[in-house]
């Protein structure tokens, strides 16, 4: 074959667009010597840099924002169940066929029976309220982790008849009880008798001591068997029934399921509900969090508005010849939107890298830095947990980094309106 035909039919080399290519050599002209250049490209190299850390910050503090929740969410579903179904104003005198209903749904696992009041506390002259519960022990581990959160004793020392409590380790060591102890606890409903009403008391044994995590329960919250609590506030049959799902994020619509199919006179509540302020408080945080930290990302982005500013005025003898060689005005606002764009995206991947390396790592480097400074940060006398703990979103990563990308983008539109509006006959006057 003639080497003419040959190259006659070779494929053509694909062409780049010229907006492409000089938007990215543009890009790269800070590298050159020169005063100015050099000025810019200082500029250029603070707008990736602002961009980074500000992306980095981002990812980094909302994973520990949503490690905090995690962990707190999971103390306290290791004391409360995923759904609860409460009798209204009778208690359940049989809770088997209620439990049976609920486990129809498919993603209801397992339940257990309680028996709910408050009562007065009395040691030694002081009194103070707490929560009452009352399980069965045999049953409880189903639907909490109270048999993993004994510090010492056990649940199985709960028995009918024997009443005997199991108290948070919070409110034991306000209170100086220990093991073998026995405190009073007065129930609101008083006793009739011909000099009046009077408080109904009773006498319990310290049985076990449990651990939660969680100060709200370890303070305040007393564990019995549900017939010792029946008998405490003279009740026939139990409160409710607590119920365990697959799917812990899920419950809430497995509740309004039930709901629906369980009789009008119950009640169907989940763990978000029996919670929703402290919830509700957390989302505010984070939405806040990530309005206040995105700040950062817009400094970077007024930054990169400089740059672009001082790149048209220092190529306006460039424009001026690409207009009279047949640019049009649309040409030259890509080339300076895919410079602007270019240095954003470069901010944003190292940014992203960064952040995601540093939330998927934070409680190691924390460690680190407490062991160099001889610091503390998270006390474990004053906060839950004494780590810093994370739980990296991917979602979370992934409108960061479009937020990041979306305002590099609007940075840039000014000054490319700006580089298209350049005429030449004025650029070129005094070259």
């Amino acid at each position: 074959m003639p080497r003419g035909d040959s190259m006659a039919n070779s494929p053509a080399p694909m062409q780049v667009p010229f907006e492409l290519s000089i938007g990215l050599r543009y890009t790269r002209a800070g590298r050159r010597s020169g005063r100015r250049n050099g000025f810019i490209s200082f500029i250029s190299a603070l707008s990736v840099a602002g961009i980074a850390l500000g992306v980095a910050a981002l990812i980094t503090v909302l994973s520990v924002m949503n490690g905090f929740q995690k962990e707190v969410r999971d103390r306290m579903l290791g004391v409360l169940s995923h759904i609860e179904i409460l009798a209204g104003r009778a208690p359940i005198l049989d809770w088997r066929p209620v439990l049976a209903e609920a486990r129809k749904h498919p993603q209801v696992v397992d339940g257990a029976p309680f028996v709910a009041g408050q009562a007065m506390l009395s040691r030694d002259g002081a009194m103070r309220g707490v929560m009452v519960r009352g399980i069965d022990p045999a049953l409880e581990a189903r639907v909490a982790e109270f048999a993993s959160h004994m510090s010492r004793g056990s649940l199985g020392q709960l028995e009918s008849g024997q009443f005997n409590i199991a108290v948070g380790r919070e409110l034991a060591s306000q209170w100086l009880i220990a093991l073998g102890d026995r405190i009073t606890l007065i129930a609101p409903q008083g006793t009739a008798t011909p000099a009046g009403v009077m408080p109904r008391l009773r006498q319990f044994t310290v049985a076990a001591i449990f651990d939660s995590g969680h100060y709200e329960y370890d303070s305040s919250l007393v564990l019995m068997h549900h017939e010792d609590a029946a008998r405490l506030f003279r009740v026939e049959g139990v409160s409710g029934v607590r119920l365990i799902t697959r799917d812990m994020m899920g419950a809430p619509a497995v509740a309004r399921d039930l709901a629906r199919a369980l009789p009008a006179d119950l009640l169907v509540r989940d763990w978000s509900s029996e919670n929703r302020n402290w919830f509700a408080a957390v989302q505010i945080e984070k939405r806040m969090m990530f309005v206040i930290l995105t700040l950062i990302i817009a400094v970077a982005a007024f930054n990169l508005v400089s740059m672009l500013v001082m790149t048209v005025t220092d190529k306006q003898a460039d424009i001026a010849i690409l207009r009279t060689l047949g640019a049009t005005p649309g040409a030259i606002m890509r080339i300076f939107m895919i410079q602007g764009s270019t240095v954003g995206l470069l901010g944003t991947f190292l940014g992203l890298s960064l952040g995601t390396l540093l939330a998927l790592n934070v409680g190691p480097v924390m460690a680190a830095l407490e062991r160099w400074f001889a610091l503390q940060v998270l006390p474990k006398g004053v906060y839950f947990i004494d780590y810093l703990p994370s739980d990296l979103h991917a979602a979370d990563v992934l409108t960061i980094g479009l937020t990041s990308c979306a305002m590099a983008l609007i940075a840039t539109i000014y000054p490319s309106l700006r580089a298209a509006a350049v005429k030449p006959a004025d650029a070129l006057r005094y070259e």
